[in-house]
Protein backbone atom coordinates (compact mmCIF):
# COMPACT_ATOMS: atom_id res chain seq x y z
CA UNK A 1 0.00 0.00 0.00
CA UNK A 2 2.76 2.47 0.82
CA UNK A 3 4.56 1.73 -2.44
CA UNK A 4 1.37 2.33 -4.50
CA UNK A 5 0.71 5.64 -2.78
CA UNK A 6 4.20 6.76 -3.58
CA UNK A 7 3.79 5.80 -7.25
CA UNK A 8 0.52 7.67 -7.59
CA UNK A 9 2.00 10.69 -5.86
CA UNK A 10 4.92 10.82 -8.29
CA UNK A 11 2.63 10.41 -11.28
CA UNK A 12 0.40 13.24 -10.04
CA UNK A 13 3.34 15.55 -9.53
CA UNK A 14 4.74 14.65 -12.93
CA UNK A 15 1.36 15.38 -14.58
CA UNK A 16 1.10 18.75 -12.87
CA UNK A 17 4.63 19.64 -14.00
CA UNK A 18 3.95 18.63 -17.60
CA UNK A 19 0.73 20.61 -17.58
CA UNK A 20 2.56 23.71 -16.34
CA UNK A 21 5.27 23.28 -18.99
CA UNK A 22 2.69 22.92 -21.76
CA UNK A 23 0.81 25.97 -20.51
CA UNK A 24 3.97 28.08 -20.53
CA UNK A 25 4.84 26.90 -24.04
CA UNK A 26 1.33 27.74 -25.22
CA UNK A 27 1.45 31.25 -23.73
CA UNK A 28 4.91 31.87 -25.21
CA UNK A 29 3.85 30.77 -28.69
CA UNK A 30 0.68 32.89 -28.43
CA UNK A 31 2.68 36.01 -27.63
CA UNK A 32 5.14 35.36 -30.45
CA UNK A 33 2.24 34.84 -32.85
CA UNK A 34 0.71 38.19 -31.88
CA UNK A 35 4.01 40.07 -32.32
CA UNK A 36 5.06 38.41 -35.53
CA UNK A 37 2.41 39.95 -37.93
CA UNK A 38 2.93 43.50 -36.59
CA UNK A 39 6.36 43.91 -38.15
CA UNK A 40 5.31 43.15 -41.72
CA UNK A 41 2.35 45.51 -41.35
CA UNK A 42 4.65 48.36 -40.27
CA UNK A 43 7.17 47.69 -42.98
CA UNK A 44 4.95 46.93 -45.94
CA UNK A 45 1.29 48.02 -46.31
CA UNK A 46 -1.19 45.43 -47.43
CA UNK A 47 -2.84 45.55 -50.81
CA UNK A 48 -5.97 47.03 -49.21
CA UNK A 49 -3.98 49.90 -47.69
CA UNK A 50 -2.23 50.61 -50.99
CA UNK A 51 -5.57 50.85 -52.78
CA UNK A 52 -6.88 53.14 -50.06
CA UNK A 53 -3.87 55.48 -50.32
CA UNK A 54 -4.33 55.70 -54.10
CA UNK A 55 -8.00 56.51 -53.65
CA UNK A 56 -7.30 59.31 -51.11
CA UNK A 57 -4.59 60.77 -53.37
CA UNK A 58 -6.94 60.77 -56.34
CA UNK A 59 -9.63 62.50 -54.29
CA UNK A 60 -7.12 65.18 -53.12
CA UNK A 61 -5.98 65.84 -56.70
CA UNK A 62 -9.58 66.10 -57.87
CA UNK A 63 -10.40 68.56 -55.07
CA UNK A 64 -7.33 70.64 -55.92
CA UNK A 65 -8.37 70.79 -59.59
CA UNK A 66 -11.89 71.81 -58.51
CA UNK A 67 -10.51 74.70 -56.43
CA UNK A 68 -8.34 75.82 -59.33
CA UNK A 69 -11.36 75.76 -61.63
CA UNK A 70 -13.30 77.89 -59.15
CA UNK A 71 -10.49 80.43 -58.92
CA UNK A 72 -10.16 80.54 -62.68
CA UNK A 73 -13.89 81.03 -63.05
CA UNK A 74 -13.98 83.94 -60.61
CA UNK A 75 -11.06 85.63 -62.32
CA UNK A 76 -12.64 85.38 -65.73
CA UNK A 77 -15.61 87.35 -64.46
CA UNK A 78 -13.46 90.45 -64.02
CA UNK A 79 -14.10 92.85 -66.82
CA UNK A 80 -10.54 93.78 -67.73
CA UNK A 81 -8.70 90.66 -66.63
CA UNK A 82 -5.91 89.29 -68.85
CA UNK A 83 -7.72 85.98 -69.24
CA UNK A 84 -10.84 87.66 -70.58
CA UNK A 85 -8.84 89.79 -72.99
CA UNK A 86 -7.06 86.68 -74.28
CA UNK A 87 -10.35 84.85 -74.61
CA UNK A 88 -11.78 87.73 -76.64
CA UNK A 89 -8.77 87.70 -78.96
CA UNK A 90 -7.34 91.01 -77.72
CA UNK A 91 -3.69 91.65 -76.98
CA UNK A 92 -2.73 91.94 -73.36
CA UNK A 93 0.03 94.54 -72.94
CA UNK A 94 -0.10 94.34 -69.14
CA UNK A 95 2.42 92.28 -67.18
CA UNK A 96 1.62 88.74 -66.14
CA UNK A 97 1.04 89.73 -62.51
CA UNK A 98 -1.21 92.66 -61.75
CA UNK A 99 -1.41 94.80 -58.58
CA UNK A 100 -4.50 94.49 -56.37
CA UNK A 101 -7.46 96.62 -57.34
CA UNK A 102 -7.71 99.91 -55.44
CA UNK A 103 -6.63 99.11 -51.90
CA UNK A 104 -8.97 100.81 -49.41
CA UNK A 105 -6.26 102.55 -47.47
CA UNK A 106 -2.66 103.31 -48.43
CA UNK A 107 0.29 102.90 -46.10
CA UNK A 108 0.66 106.09 -44.03
CA UNK A 109 3.51 108.39 -44.95
CA UNK A 110 5.61 110.47 -42.59
CA UNK A 111 6.08 113.66 -44.64
CA UNK A 112 4.98 115.24 -47.88
CA UNK A 113 7.23 115.69 -50.88
CA UNK A 114 8.26 119.34 -51.12
CA UNK A 115 8.13 120.80 -54.61
CA UNK A 116 11.26 122.41 -56.05
CA UNK A 117 11.70 126.11 -55.44
CA UNK A 118 9.98 128.40 -57.90
CA UNK A 119 13.32 130.06 -58.71
CA UNK A 120 16.93 130.02 -57.66
CA UNK A 121 16.42 133.24 -55.74
CA UNK A 122 13.88 131.55 -53.40
CA UNK A 123 12.11 134.86 -53.00
CA UNK A 124 8.65 135.38 -51.56
CA UNK A 125 7.44 137.11 -54.72
CA UNK A 126 8.42 134.19 -56.98
CA UNK A 127 6.85 131.64 -54.65
CA UNK A 128 3.67 133.72 -54.30
CA UNK A 129 3.42 134.21 -58.06
CA UNK A 130 3.59 130.46 -58.71
CA UNK A 131 1.15 129.67 -55.90
CA UNK A 132 -1.45 132.28 -56.88
CA UNK A 133 -1.26 131.29 -60.54
CA UNK A 134 -1.87 127.68 -59.56
CA UNK A 135 -4.98 128.31 -57.46
CA UNK A 136 -6.48 130.64 -60.08
CA UNK A 137 -6.14 128.21 -62.98
CA UNK A 138 -8.88 125.52 -63.14
CA UNK A 139 -7.57 122.19 -64.35
CA UNK A 140 -10.91 120.76 -65.51
CA UNK A 141 -14.13 122.44 -66.56
CA UNK A 142 -17.52 121.91 -64.97
CA UNK A 143 -20.66 122.98 -66.80
CA UNK A 144 -23.13 121.97 -64.08
CA UNK A 145 -22.16 123.69 -60.83
CA UNK A 146 -24.36 123.69 -57.74
CA UNK A 147 -23.64 126.25 -55.04
CA UNK A 148 -25.07 129.23 -53.23
CA UNK A 149 -28.72 129.84 -54.16
CA UNK A 150 -28.42 133.63 -53.84
CA UNK A 151 -25.27 133.66 -55.96
CA UNK A 152 -27.00 131.50 -58.57
CA UNK A 153 -29.75 134.10 -58.88
CA UNK A 154 -27.04 136.66 -59.58
CA UNK A 155 -25.52 134.48 -62.29
CA UNK A 156 -22.51 133.29 -60.27
CA UNK A 157 -21.77 130.08 -58.41
CA UNK A 158 -20.63 131.73 -55.19
CA UNK A 159 -17.75 130.60 -52.98
CA UNK A 160 -18.88 127.03 -52.36
CA UNK A 161 -19.52 124.92 -55.44
CA UNK A 162 -19.90 121.23 -56.26
CA UNK A 163 -19.77 119.72 -59.73
CA UNK A 164 -22.71 117.69 -61.07
CA UNK A 165 -21.31 116.91 -64.51
CA UNK A 166 -22.29 113.36 -65.56
CA UNK A 167 -18.68 112.21 -66.06
CA UNK A 168 -18.17 112.50 -62.30
CA UNK A 169 -19.84 110.25 -59.75
CA UNK A 170 -21.69 112.87 -57.71
CA UNK A 171 -24.49 113.37 -60.26
CA UNK A 172 -25.27 109.65 -60.34
CA UNK A 173 -25.05 109.38 -56.57
CA UNK A 174 -27.51 112.24 -56.13
CA UNK A 175 -29.96 110.61 -58.53
CA UNK A 176 -29.75 107.29 -56.69
CA UNK A 177 -30.07 108.99 -53.26
CA UNK A 178 -26.79 107.47 -52.10
CA UNK A 179 -24.65 110.60 -51.80
CA UNK A 180 -23.09 111.66 -48.50
CA UNK A 181 -21.86 115.14 -47.53
CA UNK A 182 -19.55 116.17 -44.68
CA UNK A 183 -19.40 119.87 -43.82
CA UNK A 184 -16.94 121.25 -41.25
CA UNK A 185 -17.27 124.79 -40.00
CA UNK A 186 -17.70 126.98 -36.95
CA UNK A 187 -20.84 128.81 -35.89
CA UNK A 188 -23.49 130.03 -38.30
CA UNK A 189 -21.65 129.28 -41.51
CA UNK A 190 -23.16 129.40 -44.99
CA UNK A 191 -24.95 126.08 -45.39
CA UNK A 192 -26.90 126.79 -48.55
CA UNK A 193 -24.96 124.15 -50.50
CA UNK A 194 -25.61 121.59 -47.80
CA UNK A 195 -29.34 122.41 -47.84
CA UNK A 196 -29.48 122.06 -51.61
CA UNK A 197 -27.80 118.65 -51.54
CA UNK A 198 -29.95 117.51 -48.61
CA UNK A 199 -33.14 118.38 -50.47
CA UNK A 200 -31.77 116.42 -53.42
CA UNK A 201 -31.63 113.33 -51.21
CA UNK A 202 -28.05 113.37 -49.88
CA UNK A 203 -27.15 112.28 -46.38
CA UNK A 204 -25.72 115.54 -44.99
CA UNK A 205 -23.68 115.77 -41.77
CA UNK A 206 -22.61 119.21 -40.51
CA UNK A 207 -19.90 119.28 -37.84
CA UNK A 208 -19.70 122.27 -35.51
CA UNK A 209 -17.82 122.08 -32.17
CA UNK A 210 -19.76 125.08 -30.79
CA UNK A 211 -23.08 123.21 -30.61
CA UNK A 212 -24.66 122.67 -27.20
CA UNK A 213 -26.05 119.24 -28.03
CA UNK A 214 -24.00 116.27 -29.09
CA UNK A 215 -26.27 115.42 -32.06
CA UNK A 216 -29.15 117.41 -33.51
CA UNK A 217 -31.36 116.92 -36.55
CA UNK A 218 -32.26 120.17 -38.26
CA UNK A 219 -34.43 120.18 -41.37
CA UNK A 220 -32.86 117.60 -43.72
CA UNK A 221 -29.41 117.67 -42.08
CA UNK A 222 -27.67 116.18 -39.09
CA UNK A 223 -25.63 118.49 -36.83
CA UNK A 224 -22.84 117.08 -34.65
CA UNK A 225 -20.80 118.70 -31.87
CA UNK A 226 -17.54 117.65 -33.45
CA UNK A 227 -14.88 118.98 -35.78
CA UNK A 228 -11.97 117.71 -37.81
CA UNK A 229 -8.32 118.07 -36.84
CA UNK A 230 -4.94 116.79 -38.00
CA UNK A 231 -4.52 114.66 -34.86
CA UNK A 232 -6.69 112.82 -32.38
CA UNK A 233 -6.93 114.49 -28.97
CA UNK A 234 -5.57 113.24 -25.69
CA UNK A 235 -8.38 111.26 -24.03
CA UNK A 236 -7.57 112.74 -20.62
CA UNK A 237 -8.01 116.26 -21.96
CA UNK A 238 -11.22 115.42 -23.82
CA UNK A 239 -12.80 114.02 -20.64
CA UNK A 240 -12.40 117.43 -18.95
CA UNK A 241 -14.13 119.37 -21.73
CA UNK A 242 -17.80 120.11 -21.52
CA UNK A 243 -18.23 121.25 -25.11
CA UNK A 244 -16.33 120.65 -28.29
CA UNK A 245 -14.35 117.76 -29.64
CA UNK A 246 -11.99 117.29 -32.56
CA UNK A 247 -10.79 114.16 -34.33
CA UNK A 248 -8.99 113.17 -37.49
CA UNK A 249 -11.21 112.56 -40.50
CA UNK A 250 -10.20 108.90 -40.60
CA UNK A 251 -11.36 108.51 -36.98
CA UNK A 252 -14.66 110.30 -37.69
CA UNK A 253 -15.37 108.07 -40.68
CA UNK A 254 -14.66 105.00 -38.58
CA UNK A 255 -16.83 106.21 -35.68
CA UNK A 256 -19.78 106.93 -37.98
CA UNK A 257 -19.35 103.70 -39.94
CA UNK A 258 -18.81 105.57 -43.23
CA UNK A 259 -16.26 104.49 -45.79
CA UNK A 260 -16.75 107.25 -48.36
CA UNK A 261 -17.82 110.88 -48.59
CA UNK A 262 -19.06 112.31 -51.88
CA UNK A 263 -18.50 115.96 -50.89
CA UNK A 264 -16.16 117.17 -48.15
CA UNK A 265 -16.54 120.87 -47.34
CA UNK A 266 -14.18 122.50 -44.82
CA UNK A 267 -13.73 126.04 -43.50
CA UNK A 268 -11.23 125.47 -40.73
CA UNK A 269 -9.99 129.01 -40.02
CA UNK A 270 -6.28 128.52 -40.79
CA UNK A 271 -6.12 124.88 -39.61
CA UNK A 272 -6.74 123.65 -43.17
CA UNK A 273 -3.05 123.25 -44.06
CA UNK A 274 -2.23 120.74 -41.31
CA UNK A 275 -5.57 118.97 -41.84
CA UNK A 276 -4.87 118.68 -45.55
CA UNK A 277 -1.41 117.33 -44.79
CA UNK A 278 -2.94 114.66 -42.54
CA UNK A 279 -5.43 113.64 -45.25
CA UNK A 280 -2.58 113.26 -47.71
CA UNK A 281 -0.20 111.38 -45.43
CA UNK A 282 -2.83 108.91 -44.20
CA UNK A 283 -4.32 108.30 -47.65
CA UNK A 284 -7.81 109.38 -46.55
CA UNK A 285 -8.35 111.33 -49.79
CA UNK A 286 -9.14 108.03 -51.52
CA UNK A 287 -12.46 108.14 -49.65
CA UNK A 288 -13.40 111.64 -50.88
CA UNK A 289 -15.15 112.42 -54.16
CA UNK A 290 -15.03 116.25 -54.15
CA UNK A 291 -13.08 118.54 -51.83
CA UNK A 292 -14.24 122.09 -51.11
CA UNK A 293 -11.93 124.12 -48.90
CA UNK A 294 -11.35 127.71 -47.89
CA UNK A 295 -7.67 128.70 -47.75
CA UNK A 296 -6.52 131.49 -45.43
CA UNK A 297 -3.37 133.23 -46.60
CA UNK A 298 -3.00 136.18 -44.22
CA UNK A 299 -0.67 134.07 -42.03
CA UNK A 300 1.12 130.74 -42.19
CA UNK A 301 -1.53 128.75 -40.29
CA UNK A 302 -1.50 126.63 -37.17
CA UNK A 303 1.81 124.80 -36.59
CA UNK A 304 3.26 125.86 -39.95
CA UNK A 305 6.73 127.24 -39.45
CA UNK A 306 9.59 128.66 -41.51
CA UNK A 307 10.28 131.89 -43.32
CA UNK A 308 7.72 133.31 -45.76
CA UNK A 309 9.12 131.73 -48.96
CA UNK A 310 9.31 128.32 -47.24
CA UNK A 311 5.71 128.64 -46.05
CA UNK A 312 4.41 129.37 -49.55
CA UNK A 313 6.49 126.52 -50.94
CA UNK A 314 4.89 124.23 -48.34
CA UNK A 315 1.40 125.44 -49.36
CA UNK A 316 2.16 124.81 -53.02
CA UNK A 317 3.57 121.34 -52.26
CA UNK A 318 0.32 120.35 -50.52
CA UNK A 319 -1.73 121.39 -53.54
CA UNK A 320 0.61 119.44 -55.84
CA UNK A 321 0.09 116.41 -53.60
CA UNK A 322 -3.64 116.83 -54.22
CA UNK A 323 -2.97 116.78 -57.94
CA UNK A 324 -0.91 113.61 -57.59
CA UNK A 325 -3.90 112.07 -55.78
CA UNK A 326 -6.02 112.73 -58.94
CA UNK A 327 -7.77 115.83 -57.57
CA UNK A 328 -8.36 118.50 -60.22
CA UNK A 329 -9.32 122.10 -59.52
CA UNK A 330 -12.58 123.13 -61.22
CA UNK A 331 -13.62 126.23 -59.27
CA UNK A 332 -12.04 129.07 -57.27
CA UNK A 333 -13.49 132.16 -55.64
CA UNK A 334 -12.07 135.15 -53.78
CA UNK A 335 -14.12 137.59 -51.73
CA UNK A 336 -13.35 141.18 -52.77
CA UNK A 337 -14.49 142.38 -49.35
CA UNK A 338 -11.68 140.48 -47.61
CA UNK A 339 -8.43 142.37 -46.91
CA UNK A 340 -5.57 141.95 -49.35
CA UNK A 341 -3.02 140.37 -47.06
CA UNK A 342 -0.61 137.63 -48.00
CA UNK A 343 1.48 136.59 -44.99
CA UNK A 344 0.81 140.00 -43.42
CA UNK A 345 1.95 141.77 -46.58
CA UNK A 346 0.41 143.10 -49.75
CA UNK A 347 1.90 140.72 -52.28
CA UNK A 348 0.65 140.87 -55.86
CA UNK A 349 -2.64 142.29 -54.57
CA UNK A 350 -3.62 138.81 -53.39
CA UNK A 351 -6.70 138.29 -51.24
CA UNK A 352 -6.39 136.91 -47.73
CA UNK A 353 -8.66 133.94 -48.49
CA UNK A 354 -9.71 131.81 -51.45
CA UNK A 355 -12.34 129.10 -51.70
CA UNK A 356 -11.29 126.21 -53.96
CA UNK A 357 -13.15 123.15 -55.25
CA UNK A 358 -11.51 119.96 -56.51
CA UNK A 359 -12.99 116.79 -58.01
CA UNK A 360 -11.36 113.39 -57.65
CA UNK A 361 -11.26 112.22 -61.27
CA UNK A 362 -10.31 108.67 -60.24
CA UNK A 363 -12.99 108.27 -57.57
CA UNK A 364 -15.35 105.34 -58.03
CA UNK A 365 -17.65 104.73 -55.05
Amino acid sequence: MGRERLTWGLLLRLGILLTAVCLCIHIYLGMEWQRAPAAPEMERPTQFDQDRIKLVSAEAEEQDRTIKRRISYVRTLKKDSPGRRRRDGQEDPSPACCPPLRPHRKTPRWHIDLAPWASDSRSLEDEAKRFLSYIKTPQVSCSSVVGNKKAAQQGTSGPWAACLDPEYSLAHRVQSKHCRVYSFGLGEADRSLESTLARAGCDVHCFDPSLKKLHLQQAEMWLHRLSVDWRDPNPAIVAQRQYGNTKKLATILNDFGHRQVDVLKADMESAEWKILENLILEGVLDSVGQLLMELHLHWAGFEVGGDDPSVVRYWFSLLKELEHANFRLFHYHSDPAKPHLFLHKNVLNASSSYTLSWVNTDWKP
